[in-house]
């Protein structure tokens, strides 16, 4: 249903390239050009320039890539419904390591056992992947932990989640109370760069006047469940979501560190493109996944 100018326009959105977005679309470099002459024509803005020779868009072109990107998302969304019309349901949206491993599982369960037939792909990757897919229109929504641009996406807040500082029961920090300053000589495990726990956890750090690099001793690892195993054998401490440790915790196997001069608890957001015309089915199915 897209113009085919508009889908040459997110073509070299995409490459920012004349050739490469050619060569995208099997088509010719003038007639990419043409293309997107005549768009700008269209609607009597720049859409690029080029800063040297770096190809980029201008701020018109920025606010026609994200109105265009979410038609193209509506596009696909719709005959995504057209087929689940004819009896194959789809449900395609990612969801951060946190959200998707510790409190989809739940939501997930019942949707499947009250709708069988549902043809379910849930992408597990960190917030800015995430936010990407969504702009280039390869998921329908997603559930995240990070910060986000509010501008340019609708959405609801999910849960809300504690962040908590753990250790095992028989590292030093187990004992007493403290303050955030007497963890700088602890080995501290994080999540990688992009992640929404380490991005919430260094905002953090920065409001109490530190960061990540006052900890001389620190490991960034992309999987929660390596990094709750190192705090497990004592190798380590870690900031993380209540929902991720509340079985150690409860167990007795991980305990909290006593930190009253750090407190804090984030939104989980279930998002997906702004303006999108198919916000009401977005927001039943934000219903049901309600953990």
């Amino acid at each position: 249903m897209l113009d085919h100018k508009v889908e040459t326009f997110l073509a070299l959105c995409q490459t920012m390239n004349y050739t490469r977005a050619a060569e995208q679309l099997h088509i010719t470099q003038p007639a990419v050009s043409q293309h997107i002459r005549a768009l700008e024509a269209e609607y009597g803005a720049r859409f690029f320039t080029y800063e040297g020779k770096q190809l980029s868009l201008t701020e018109a072109g920025t606010l026609f890539l994200r109105t265009a990107s979410a038609a193209r998302h509506d596009d696909l969304h719709l005959k995504e419904l057209l087929r689940a019309a004819a009896g194959r349901r789809t449900l395609h949206f990612g969801a951060t390591l946190t959200i998707g491993e510790y409190l989809m599982p739940g939501p997930l369960a019942r949707l499947l056992r009250t709708d069988p037939d549902l043809r379910l792909r849930m992408v597990v990757n960190n917030t800015d992947a995430l936010l990407a897919m969504l702009d280039r229109g390869e998921i329908d929504f997603a559930v995240i932990e990070g910060f986000y641009p509010r501008q340019d996406y609708d959405g609801l807040v999910y849960t809300r989640e504690e962040m908590l500082p753990v250790c095992a029961p028989e590292h030093p920090l187990a004992a007493g109370t403290h303050r955030l300053r007497d963890l700088l000589d602890a080995h501290l495990l994080v999540r990688e760069e992009g992640s929404g726990t380490r991005e919430m956890l260094q905002r953090a750090l920065q409001e109490r006047g530190l960061s990540l690099a006052d900890f001389p001793h620190l490991a960034e690892l992309g999987s929660l469940n390596a990094i709750k195993a190192l705090v497990l054998e004592n190798c380590g401490i870690t900031f993380c979501y209540r929902s991720v440790v509340a079985k150690e915790l409860a167990a007795g196997s991980l305990q909290q560190i006593d930190l009253p001069d750090f407190t804090l608890a984030h939104d989980f957001t279930f998002l997906w493109q702004k303006n999108s015309v198919f916000a009401p089915y977005y927001r039943e199915v934000f219903a049901k996944l309600q953990p």
